[in-house]
């Protein structure tokens, strides 16, 4: 049984949803987990408190939140020793044209450039449109983008884009990862 901590960062809680959902799911497999919000740790991480390490972010005008990077950034040197993964949460994951998810593919790379992290595993997932929880400037730029790309732009409801079973065979990807990397304690 591998010790995994998962930490993310979110603006909506659609990522902090996601975390959640991927550790559950780890912790069907019998993986311990500590899911931690990005914003709420302060100290280092050190090498043997966590076997693997998995962080997950939302993109919001092309970058993630800012603790998510300076975590990173901070700990590149443990992370680089640890079996780890990033999970981008954005809405031109759910986007059906290729140009679109290939644009969320630079915003992870430039991550990765930033905080010269390279993760084992990266993966993209879709996130959600919350037009009910944004304020008004917020919620008329996101409807004016969703309408630009063939989105919903119903602003009187949520839209919700995560594809749960793909978020459950990532974090058993995962497992198996940790699992062949022998980080069982």
């Amino acid at each position: 049984m591998a010790r995994i901590l998962i930490v993310y960062g979110t603006t909506e809680g659609q990522t902090r949803k996601i975390a959640q959902r991927i550790g559950a799911e780890l912790e069907k497999l019998g993986q311990t987990v500590e899911l931690r919000d990005s914003t709420t740790i302060g100290e280092p991480l050190a090498l043997r408190a966590f076997d693997a390490v998995m962080i997950g972010a939302s993109v919001h005008q092309g970058r993630y939140q800012s603790a998510v990077e300076h975590f990173v950034s901070a700990n590149v040197g443990v992370l680089e020793k640890l079996p780890a993964a990033f999970f981008s949460v954005s809405l031109v994951a759910a986007s059906p044209d290729p140009e679109d998810r290939e644009d969320a593919e630079h915003v992870i790379e430039g991550f990765c450039e930033r905080t010269r992290w390279r993760p084992t595993l990266i993966h993209s997932i879709a996130g959600a449109l919350l037009y009910t929880e944004y304020d008004f400037l917020k919620r008329w730029i996101l409807k004016l983008i969703a309408r630009h790309y063939g989105g919903p732009t119903d602003t009187s409801r949520d839209y919700e884009f995560t594809d749960w079973d793909d978020v459950a065979r990532f974090a058993q990807q995962f497992a198996r990862l940790c699992s062949e990397r022998g980080t069982s304690r």
